[in-house]
């Protein structure tokens, strides 16, 4: 090792520890009282809902999850509806759980719906089957994010507070 090369080396490990440590240097998010649970939604933009079985994966998932888990339907497309009660790494990217099925993922980008909303959207493809997904994660003071790191961090630091609704669209193309 070049000594000239060691306070750079000494500032990237006190970068990569000030990282690993940042949860507990900062005060995390309180976990919200059972009474703070947001009801399940019975419509999506002006339509029924009707709820649909969970399979026994989800089952064991939902199991496990900090809050509640819904798979719905307003016969067009599929909701997956999420209350989450403290931040959670098992709260992830839709993406993933469709890469994990085997689906390729392309046209990922952002889109503002009707109401203004924003949305992280892709299409999903899997055996000349084409499933366009859109999700979004919002928290009690209505803060939205697109992403479930950047809402991770956040709700883990302090800086935005639950319980959150993460929804999930699908509709088949």
């Amino acid at each position: 090792m070049v000594v000239r090369d060691l306070p750079m080396k000494l500032a990237f490990a006190g970068a990569m520890l000030a990282c690993a440590l940042a949860p507990a240097l900062h005060r995390t998010a309180p976990s919200v009282s059972p009474e703070a649970q947001v009801e399940m939604p019975s419509e999506w933009e002006g339509r029924p809902l009707r709820p649909l079985a969970l399979s026994p994966v989800e089952e064991r998932f939902a199991s496990h999850f900090p809050g509640q888990l819904a798979r719905l339907t307003d016969g067009t497309q599929t909701l997956v509806w999420r209350e989450v009660q403290r931040p959670t790494r098992m709260l992830h990217p839709a993406a993933d759980c469709y890469r994990g099925l085997g689906y390729r993922i392309e046209e990922a980008r952002l889109e503002q719906d009707a109401h203004d909303r924003l949305w992280r959207c892709f299409i999903a493809v899997r055996n000349g089957q084409q499933v366009r997904v859109c999700e979004r994660i919002v928290d009690a003071k209505g803060q939205s994010f697109t992403d479930a790191s950047s809402w991770f961090w956040a709700a883990q630091l302090g800086q935005s507070t639950g319980p959150w609704q993460a929804v999930t669209t699908a509709r088949v193309l």
